[in-house]
């Protein structure tokens, strides 16, 4: 309900501003007349443009459908273990703030404009999750939906939904072997103001990332440039260094990031201490916004995969 806010306070404000341009034509000297009905018009045109936004905003807001994905998972422990580690090097920079998976963390609090808030929810037993099916978390990861067919706007422009179906399944097992922990945290997570909302309508949000109904598949784990193409691909690098990773583009809603190529002239053992400790090898430390922890808790393999992709890239 607290989306339909905006709307009705914008309508509501134009029928107002309408009635006082008919109130104002009865105004028998004819400069003040004409002036306040020329006002009001011309407040009431911009109240319109704003409440047609409002409601193109809205109507987004609720456009993005999916189905529901039919599972029931019989969690391994390996398949628990590949779960943990994707949750530790690539969930965590959301979902834990002050614990594990707990949520909490205001992810609005790194965009450039004020459009809402956009809390990460707590992924452990204690939050949301426990009432969802597999299926529904697996559609909530590919395509940013949740139970409930609301869409979740951050998830959706993150690249969580390149996960191969496996890496998927095996983060979905990892959530279900936690233990309660935190609070409840907002429901819905994403609550768009005003502001986000008439700039949703007026196209200066991202609509996300495609619904995908493909099956994903992952190379073959390995020190390669394969397999780091594959980590690069649900890590979201790009959002900040952009899609080539040449660096980012001024007005982009992520943080700006430099080129990656800059890797090049950095040797391996260089570049997986860059990512465990957040200083590069010029001594340079890397910023907050930047999720350096969470992707140094992968192996020394994987970080070598990274590695030999991003050495790999055109230069720029």
């Amino acid at each position: 309900m607290f989306e339909l806010l905006g709307p009705a306070i914008s309508v509501s404000a134009n029928v107002l501003l309408i009635w006082s341009g008919f109130r104002a034509w009865r105004i028998k000297n004819a400069f003040l007349k004409w002036s306040s009905v020329s006002l009001a018009a011309l407040l009431s045109t911009v109240a319109t443009a704003i409440s047609v936004l409002l409601v193109v905003g809205l109507f987004k807001l609720h456009a993005r459908t999916a189905p529901a994905v039919v599972l029931k998972l019989s969690p391994t422990p390996e398949q628990i273990q590949r779960g943990e580690d994707i949750a530790n090097s690539f969930c965590s920079g959301c979902h834990s703030k002050t614990g594990t998976l707990t949520g909490g963390n205001n992810i609005a609090d790194d965009l450039p404009v004020p459009v809402g808030a956009f809390v990460s929810s707590n992924l452990t037993p204690a939050g949301p999750l426990s009432g969802w099916s597999d299926g529904e978390i697996f559609r909530a990861i590919r395509n940013g939906i949740d139970r409930d067919g609301r869409w979740l706007m951050i998830m959706s422009y993150t690249n969580a939904g390149r996960l191969s179906d496996d890496d998927t399944k095996a983060v979905i097992a990892y959530l279900r072997h936690l233990s309660p922990a935190g609070q409840q945290t907002p429901n819905p997570s994403d609550r768009l103001n005003p502001l986000g909302m008439l700039m949703l309508g007026a196209g200066m949000l991202p609509a996300g990332k495609p619904i995908s109904h493909e099956t994903i598949t992952a190379p073959p784990k390995a020190p390669t440039a394969v397999y780091g193409e594959y980590i690069l691909s649900y890590q979201d690098c790009r959002e900040c260094h952009g899609k080539d990773l040449s660096g980012g583009v001024p007005g982009q809603l992520a943080p700006l990031g430099p080129g990656l190529s800059l890797v090049k002239g950095w040797k391996l053992e260089e570049f997986i201490a860059t990512m465990r400790n957040g200083i590069d090898p010029n001594g340079h430390e890397i910023g907050k916004q930047m999720p350096w922890k969470p992707i140094g808790r992968m192996s020394d393999e994987e970080l070598g995969a990274i590695y030999e992709y991003l050495t790999h890239l055109p230069n720029t």
